[in-house]
C-alpha cells in the first residue's frame, strides 16, 4: 500500500495544470482554436444501463436485471470508443444538489454552501463555465440546475455562475413536457394552473429530453463560429418513470428480474449496513421497463447532438462529456433512488472524449469523484482554474502517461448532519457511519456488496490506510462529519489497531 504521506498529498494537492490551450489544427498563419466543450449530464442514472460500462463488467454484474434485460446505447458508446471511460467514478455526495455543487466548482459539498438538496450555491463559487467564459467562450445551459435554493421550476435563475445563456435553465423538478411561449419557456403539462410531471401527449418536440436537446442544438448552431461550452442537464432517468411513445412500450415485453441483492437484503438485515437498509416495496418490472425507455430516449438524443457536430464540421474540435449527478439503485439491496455509498447509488458514468488529446478506448480505473471534474476538464482543455480547488487534476490518467496517482476518493452523505463517510478505491470501500460498525467491501470478490470484510485476515492494513485517509481529508478540508463523535471514534480505533 502507498504511504499515508503520499495519500495525503494526493488528496489535497492539484497537479500543475497545463498551460497550453489545446485545440483543433489551424492554418499556418492562424492560432489554434480552443476546443469546444459539451457536457451531457443525466439525473439518477444507473451506470449498468450503458453498453460501454457493461462491456467492462462480468456478465453477472453487468446484467443484474436478467440476461436479456439491457438497453442498447450506441450513441453514448461511440463517445466512449473515441475517448475515455472512467470505470470507478463516484458522486462525491450521491444526491442532486451536493453532487452538482462539487461537480461545477471543484470543491467538496460542505465548502460550497450546498451540502444538501435545495440549498443555494455560495455566490463566490467559481465554476468551470466561468473560467471558460473569461477565456472568450460562449457559454450556455439547458435543463435542471438544482443549485439556486428551493425555487421550482424557477426558469433562468438570476445568478448565472458563468453560463451566460441560461434562458432554458430551470432550478428544480423532473418535468416531462416543455414548450416555448412569447413569455419564455414553461412546463407544458398543468393541472389547475400548476405545472405537473404528467407525460400525456408528449411528443418528439415537447418531451423533456427531446426539447432540451433541441435547445442545445440551437445553441451549437448559433455559436459554431467561436469556442463554446454548453451544459445539457437532462432530468431523466430520474423518476417518475414515464417516457413518451415509442419508448414507453419498447421494453414492456422484456423479461426483467429483480437483482440478486433485492431479496437478500430485504429478508435479512445482516446483508446490509445500517446506512444502507430500506425498502423499495414490491419489485415492479414495468417501472424498470420505463426506466430503460428513458435511457434509450437519452441515447437517441445524444445521437442528434453528435450528428449536429458532424454536419457543422465540429466533431474534431469539440470535447464531449457524458455523466450523471448520481446513480439509482433500481431495486438493488431492496432500494430505489440514491443517498448511500452502494455502487448503484454512488458510482456514476463518466465518459470523456477530447479529440487530439485523450486516446481512443482509454480506460481510467482509478477512483475519482465529482469534486475532481472541474480541475480535470479545464486541464484537458488547456486552461487553468481561477484559484485553488479541492479536487484533483486527474488529466494525467486520461493522457496515457505514467502516473503515481493514489487510487482513492472520499464520499460523504448529503445534508447538514453526519450519517456516513466512505473512502473508495477501484477495489475496496470503507464505510464508517453513526448507525453501524465499520463496513469494508471488497468489490472484486464481492461485487454485490453483501459481505462485510472488515476484520478479515490480510485486510487490516487496507482498513487502516482508508481510515487515515478520511481523517486526513477531515483535517485538510475541515469537514465536520469527520469529527462527529461515533465516526471519529471508529476512525481512530481502526487506525490504532
Amino acid at each position: 500500500m502507498k504511504s499515508i504521506l503520499h495519500l495525503t498529498l494526493a488528496l489535497g494537492l492539484s497537479l500543475i495544470p497545463a498551460l497550453t490551450v489545446w485545440g483543433a489544427p489551424a492554418d499556418d498563419d492562424q492560432p489554434a482554436r480552443p476546443l469546444n466543450l459539451i457536457i451531457i449530464q443525466t439525473d439518477e442514472h444507473n451506470f449498468r444501463t450503458l453498453g460501454c460500462y457493461r462491456e467492462h463488467l462480468p456478465p453477472e454484474v453487468a446484467r443484474i436485471w436478467g440476461e436479456q434485460a439491457i438497453v442498447e446505447t450506441p450513441s453514448i458508446d461511440s463517445i466512449a470508443a473515441s475517448g475515455a471511460v472512467c470505470t470507478s467514478y463516484y458522486a462525491t455526495s450521491p444526491v442532486c444538489t451536493p453532487s452538482r455543487a462539487s461537480f461545477f466548482t471543484g470543491y467538496y459539498p460542505h465548502r460550497t454552501g450546498a451540502p444538501g438538496n435545495d440549498l443555494p450555491l455560495n455566490n463566490e463559487m467559481i465554476t468551470f463555465a466561468e473560467v471558460l467564459k473569461r477565456q472568450g467562450y460562449a457559454t450556455g445551459y439547458a435543463g435542471k440546475w438544482h443549485l439556486d435554493g428551493p425555487g421550482k421550476p424557477q426558469w433562468q435563475p438570476e445568478r448565472q455562475f458563468g453560463f451566460s445563456d441560461n434562458r432554458f435553465m430551470f432550478n428544480r423538478g423532473h418535468w416531462k413536457k416543455f414548450e416555448l411561449t412569447p413569455d419564455g419557456p414553461r412546463v407544458a403539462a398543468t393541472k389547475n394552473g400548476q405545472p405537473t410531471y404528467a407525460v400525456d401527449g408528449a411528443t418528439a418536440e415537447s418531451f423533456s429530453t427531446d426539447w432540451l436537446t433541441s435547445r442545445a442544438i440551437d445553441f451549437i448552431e448559433a455559436n459554431s463560429d467561436r469556442p463554446f461550452c454548453f451544459h445539457l442537464s437532462l432530468p431523466d432517468p430520474h423518476g417518475p418513470n414515464t417516457v413518451r411513445s415509442p419508448y414507453d412500450t419498447m421494453y414492456t415485453n422484456m423479461v426483467i428480474k429483480p437483482p440478486l441483492t433485492y431479496s437478500r437484503t430485504t429478508s435479512n438485515p445482516k446483508w446490509a449496513p445500517g446506512m444502507g437498509r430500506g425498502a423499495a416495496g414490491k419489485f415492479q418490472a414495468e417501472q424498470m421497463a420505463q426506466y430503460f425507455g428513458m435511457v434509450r430516449c437519452i441515447d437517441d438524443n445524444v445521437g442528434r447532438i453528435l450528428a449536429t457536430l458532424d454536419n457543422l464540421g465540429l466533431k474534431e474540435r469539440t470535447a464531449v462529456v457524458v455523466t450523471a449527478d448520481h446513480g439509482d439503485l433500481c431495486y438493488e439491496h431492496g432500494r430505489l433512488n440514491k443517498g448511500n455509498p452502494y455502487e448503484g447509488s454512488a458510482r456514476i458514468p463518466m465518459i470523456v472524449s477530447v479529440p487530439g488529446r485523450v486516446p481512443p478506448k482509454t480506460l481510467v480505473h482509478q477512483a475519482l469523484g465529482t469534486v475532481d471534474f472541474s480541475p480535470t476538464i479545464l486541464s484537458l482543455l488547456g486552461h487553468q482554474p481561477i484559484g485553488e480547488m479541492d479536487g484533483r487534476d486527474a488529466s494525467e490518467l486520461f493522457l496515457d502517461r505514467s502516473s503515481t496517482w493514489q487510487d482513492l476518493t472520499i464520499l460523504r452523505n448529503s445534508g447538514l448532519r453526519a450519517s456516513w463517510l466512505a473512502a473508495v478505491s477501484d477495489r475496496y470501500k470503507l464505510v464508517v457511519s453513526v448507525e453501524d460498525e465499520p463496513w469494508l467491501f471488497d468489490m472484486e470478490s464481492d461485487p454485490d456488496e453483501l459481505t462485510n470484510a472488515f476484520g478479515q485476515p490480510g485486510l487490516a492494513e487496507v482498513a487502516r490506510e482508508y481510515a487515515q485517509a478520511i481523517l486526513d481529508y477531515g483535517r485538510q478540508f475541515q469537514d465536520p462529519f469527520v469529527t462527529q463523535e461515533k465516526i471519529h471514534q471508529q476512525l481512530r480505533q481502526i487506525v490504532s489497531n
